[in-house]
């Protein structure tokens, strides 16, 4: 009866070594794969924040529309490429990834010690065909009297840990938005990293780390809430095997991040307003008093969606009212 204790403790070992260098796998499979497209995320930053260098040209949407049609990310990652080089195109990089090393690092031993750690869990029956999906709401102890309950907290403590992963990282990723908005100001402010975080504690402080997370935090809670929910009750309610539910959970996250966009937008915007970049003072950006101000702006000016199409980007139509200083782009007929 020991040697059985004895090999299955071993046997428990090995799988985890084995998860854990699965899982060390699969974060530098993701890291090698951000750094690869990179230019595509630089240009849909200086989207986001409004810059558009290249004149619309007069073209059809997807459906046959005629507008005023302006570059696809690609054409736009050109245009970076043809002024800076392809060094210029990885400006940020740097940050970026180190915010997602110690986001992915810490990001867990934080939540363990804002909520402790996880009880045991056991296999149910009933929610074979996707129990990890159950575990997101229901996790399994047993008491002392050998009685397997449930108890809730799955659900909490991977939104506990995304959410410090958010705030761990967000003072890289300030700092990796900033360098890449000053391509817009052709700006040197912004040169490494010591200099950078030099540069934001000597004019804004500590704040000036966090702009921009309030947005970027709900955004992060509702995408993971509403996508999580989704998937358990289609698990739950209709029933299918992992595969299937795992493309149930591609499929809501991917809808719901798309109902959630703006405020990534906004999360832009507000990471560099504040800085004494160019692209983030007058006249190439509004002066916002606060995030809800930024997104109720770009809402009303139906700016508050730009960068969440890669083809087919048309000039947005905003009402005559919300801007009166600037003329509007002729109609096509």
């Amino acid at each position: 009866m020991p040697f059985a204790s004895k090999m299955s403790d071993v046997s428990r070992k090995e799988k985890k070594e084995d998860e854990e260098v699965d899982s060390a796998l699969r974060f530098g499979f993701r890291l090698l794969c951000s750094t690869a497209l990179y230019p595509l995320e630089f240009s849909k930053t200086l989207i986001q924040l409004g810059y558009e260098p290249i004149a619309p040209r007069p073209g059809r949407t997807l459906f046959g529309a005629k507008r005023f049609m302006l570059p696809n990310i690609f054409q736009y990652a050109a245009y970076i490429k043809s002024v800076d080089g392809f060094t210029g195109c990885f400006r940020g990089l740097t940050p970026r990834l180190l915010g997602n090393i110690l986001s992915s690092y810490y990001s867990e031993k934080l939540s363990l010690v804002l909520i402790g750690p996880a009880p045991s869990r056991f296999d149910d029956p009933a929610f074979d065909c996707f129990q990890a999906t159950y575990d997101d709401f229901e996790e399994y102890i047993e008491t002392k009297d050998g009685v397997i309950e449930t108890v809730p907290g799955g659900m909490l403590r991977k939104t506990v840990a995304q959410l410090c992963g958010v705030v761990i990282s967000h003072p890289f990723h300030v700092i990796s938005i900033r360098m890449m908005a000053q391509f817009i100001g052709r700006e040197q402010v912004y040169n490494g990293l010591f200099g950078s975080i030099k540069e934001i504690w000597r004019h804004e402080g500590i704040a000036g780390f966090f702009s921009g997370i309030i947005p970027r935090l709900l955004m992060e809670f509702w995408c993971m809430t509403i996508t999580s929910g989704i998937t358990y009750l289609f698990a739950k309610y209709i029933g299918a095997n992992k595969t299937v539910c795992g493309h149930v959970n591609t499929i809501a996250h991917f809808s719901v991040t798309s109902v959630f966009y703006p405020y990534h937008v906004v999360s832009t915007c507000m990471a560099v307003q504040g800085s004494r970049l160019k692209a983030g003072t007058p006249p190439m950006m509004d002066h916002y008093i606060n995030w809800r101000d930024c997104y109720a702006r770009l809402a009303l000016q139906q700016q508050h969606k730009r960068g969440s199409s890669f083809f087919f980007r048309t000039v947005a139509r905003a009402p005559s009212k919300a801007n009166a200083a600037f003329a509007p782009y002729p109609e096509l007929k």
